[in-house]
């Protein structure tokens, strides 16, 4: 009876003990199994099997650390790729750079004196950037930003002009498609020739109702989204608030906010990216149709990647005419997008109006003239009507012509700009054609464009016809991300 209660007593240690042997991480768990070895209470084999057990739980317990611990490297589209294996963090990097050649004029000629100054050649780097992008802690929480590290600058500006800067950074919660959030500083989306972005383009350069038209880059939030998707009502909304000051400011100039809505109808219940040439050959037809305006008061009456900025004929944001709040601006455009078998189109019409509450001439000549008391914003308001907009077309004749390579793009683009309806004698236009070779799609590319630009100038002699002004221009540029 006592050997038989001694055998039960043994089994019950070795009951308890073998899960504290099977611990891997207690050594003093090794020794037990050990001892208990040399002791007679559990046979070799049950030792050997307990051993086996540890070194499998250790093994398992090591490899999910070295797992969930793992970076994967790789490359792609997007450049270079850091990535945790649990999907939760990532990064891209990527690098672009942008050469370009251009003859006799370096940008678009706005007035006589461009048309008719001194021939120019230039070799530049037209853009040389870094873009990091990539989602935290959850797929849909995602980020992006983008540096410049060759903005150009002409021979006579100071070197700080072609400092390094951000010029973009943006935040975005993306769980929803019909509601997503975007904060930070970015080009806002209201015109699609200016959100495309300059390395997928079709020209080798926007065309010459850019500069009047984009309120380019700013500080602030959009909610945005897609509704619909897939039926004949497919929509896409952008509501957004900034500061209106432009890229870089710190902070407003005062109390007024710009505001800005976008509504686009994606035709066929497909959606359209924001880039340039059917690169992809759309298999089924894919169009959009857009309407969108915005409103803002403050010291700006123009926008660029430099900032805040004036229309020639406007004061300056650092004029001492310049109040707090003096320019009301308003825009509208229109715009259509058309994509199907290595054909593309893109059509926008801007107009833009210029409220200023405080003309700075008028107020000087009230001066001259000794009225020292006058409001310059008592009676001298001012409405400046802008009207633009262009046209551009290209197709990879390849799939009509099997002879012709298929990399090559042929294009053609008009736009037109008069930056004042009122007044005659600066109406500007564009005639550009275009081919692009495709080496690697938008990622690597060069690009050939032709233009022909025109200025209908007033001769200050009455007596003496009016006349046009035209310039031919030529570009090559070599696009490359990687």
């Amino acid at each position: 009876m006592s050997i038989h209660r001694s055998s039960l007593g043994s089994a019950a240690l070795v009951v308890l003990l073998i899960p504290m042997a099977l611990t891997p991480t207690a050594t003093a768990g090794d020794t037990l199994t050990d001892v208990l070895r040399e002791k007679g209470v559990i046979t070799k084999e049950d030792w050997i099997r307990i051993k086996a057990a540890e070194e499998k739980e250790a093994a398992s317990q090591t490899q999910n650390k070295e797992k969930d611990s793992q970076i994967k490297v790789g490359w792609g589209k997007k450049g270079f790729t850091l990535a945790t294996a649990d999907g939760l963090f990532q990064t891209k990097i990527q690098w672009r750079f942008q050469g370009r050649w251009t003859y006799p004029e370096r940008s678009d000629p706005r007035n006589e004196g461009a048309f008719t100054d001194n021939e120019e050649s230039t070799f530049e780097l037209r853009r040389v950037r870094m873009k990091v992008g990539g989602h935290g802690y959850q797929p849909w929480i995602k980020y992006y930003f983008e540096v410049d590290w060759q903005p150009g600058r002409d021979f006579d500006d100071g070197a700080g002009n072609a400092a390094t800067r951000l010029i973009d950074w943006r935040i975005m919660l993306e769980k929803y498609k019909w509601a997503k959030l975007r904060i930070g500083q970015w080009k806002i989306n209201y015109s699609r020739e200016r959100v495309d972005s300059s390395g997928k383009q079709t020209m080798v350069e926007r065309s010459i109702m850019n500069r009047i038209f984009t309120i380019d880059r700013q500080i602030g939030a959009m909610l945005y989204g897609r509704v619909n998707p897939g039926t004949p009502v497919d929509m896409n909304y952008y509501l957004g608030v900034y500061s209106g000051s432009g890229r870089g400011v710190a902070k407003n100039d005062d109390d007024n906010m710009m505001y800005m809505g976008r509504l686009q109808w994606n035709v066929f219940g497909r959606e359209l990216k924001w880039r340039q040439s059917d690169i992809k050959f759309h298999k089924k037809p894919t169009a959009s149709l857009s309407i969108g305006g915005y409103t803002t008061i403050g010291k700006c009456t123009r926008w660029s990647s430099g900032g805040c900025g004036n229309v020639s004929g406007f004061e300056s944001p650092g004029s001492d005419y310049t109040q707090d709040g003096r320019f009301r601006v308003d825009g509208i455009q229109v715009g259509s997008a058309f994509k199907y078998r290595g054909f593309a189109w893109q059509h926008e019409t801007h107009w833009k109006q210029v409220k200023d509450s405080g003309n700075a001439e008028q107020y000087n000549k009230f001066l001259m003239d000794g009225d020292d008391d006058t409001d310059p914003a008592d009676g001298l308001s001012s409405k400046t009507n802008m009207f633009g907009g262009y046209a551009m077309a290209g197709y990879f004749p390849h799939y009509l012509i099997s002879a012709v390579p298929k990399p090559l793009e042929v294009a053609f683009r008009y736009s037109h700009v008069d930056p004042n309806v009122s007044e005659p004698g600066d109406f500007r236009e564009e005639y550009t054609v275009g081919f692009n070779w495709f080496f690697a799609g938008h990622r690597n590319k060069l690009t050939l464009d032709v233009s022909h630009l025109t200025l209908s100038a007033l001769d200050p002699n009455p007596m003496v016809e009016d006349k046009t002004l035209s310039e031919q221009r030529v570009r090559l540029q070599w696009d490359v991300s990687f």
